[in-house]
């Protein structure tokens, strides 16, 4: 085995293919599962301080997260959606450009090369043999950064993003229900910030990002958002209910 397979097949960033699809889709999925968390932990903490009654604390969970999960899908649909649209346009482009501008395009590849490093004579010869083998490949790899196999789904992240939150949503409401009245809110408190910590150091894996840092962020985002709806609903407290 020659020291160039090693390297490949040791490096930490060689990718399969659908790699970066996966990987989007999983961060989909952990911010959905995040935004789940945090947000109904918000709602139910605060309901739970306006009002002890279950069936009141029941239905705003429940309905913040339909609500929640519909909003989630919907966006990351969107989102995806008009990414992916503006990737096949310059797909598009790309491809026209080469059947009606071939020796211009080349020479584009060339000069992409030789900004990396490679001699001119070496960057000519690079570009024409992957010209040679797959032109509109070679382009949109070096050029656009774009694998035009492996788009990502938008549906596949609505998805991925809707479920995640439904997911994160039932922690905090399971933990607001379940407990006697005196304990709903502080294993509220304790079940939601074990959740942020897993979903934090998760997030801060899949995006190279300094885990403690990271995960604190989340953290103490949720912890702010359950401390403040607390306190209104506590200012709005009902009784009777």
């Amino acid at each position: 085995m020659t020291h160039h397979a090693l390297s490949i097949k040791s490096h930490p960033e060689a990718h399969l293919p659908g790699h970066d699809s996966r990987l989007n889709l999983l961060r989909a999925a952990v911010l959905g599962a995040n935004d789940g968390i945090v947000s109904i932990a918000g709602l139910v903490v605060g309901v739970a301080g306006a009002t002890t009654s279950s069936s009141v604390i029941l239905t705003a969970g429940v309905a913040g997260i339909i609500a929640g999960a519909i909003s989630m899908a919907a966006g990351e649909y969107v989102s995806v959606s008009s990414q992916r649209d503006s990737e096949k346009a310059l797909l598009a482009k790309e491809a026209f450009e080469l059947k009606n501008y071939p020796k211009e395009e080349l020479m584009e590849l060339m000069g992409i090369y030789a900004k990396k490093g490679l001699k001119k004579d070496t960057a000519l010869l690079v570009a024409k043999e992957l010209t040679a083998h797959d032109a509109f490949m070679a382009h949109v790899d070096v050029e656009l950064g774009i694998d035009p196999d492996n788009l990502t789904n938008p549906w596949h992240a609505a998805l991925a993003s809707s479920l995640s939150f439904l997911v994160g949503a039932a922690i905090p409401l399971i933990a607001v229900i379940i407990p006697p009245e005196p304990l709903r809110v502080p294993v509220t408190f304790v079940s939601v910030i074990v959740a942020l910590i897993l979903t934090g150091v998760t997030s801060a894996k899949l995006g190279g990002s300094p885990i403690i840092r990271a995960t604190l962020r989340v953290v103490v985002g949720g912890v702010i958002a359950m401390a403040v709806t607390y306190g209104i609903g506590n200012f709005f407290h009902v009784t009777g209910i």
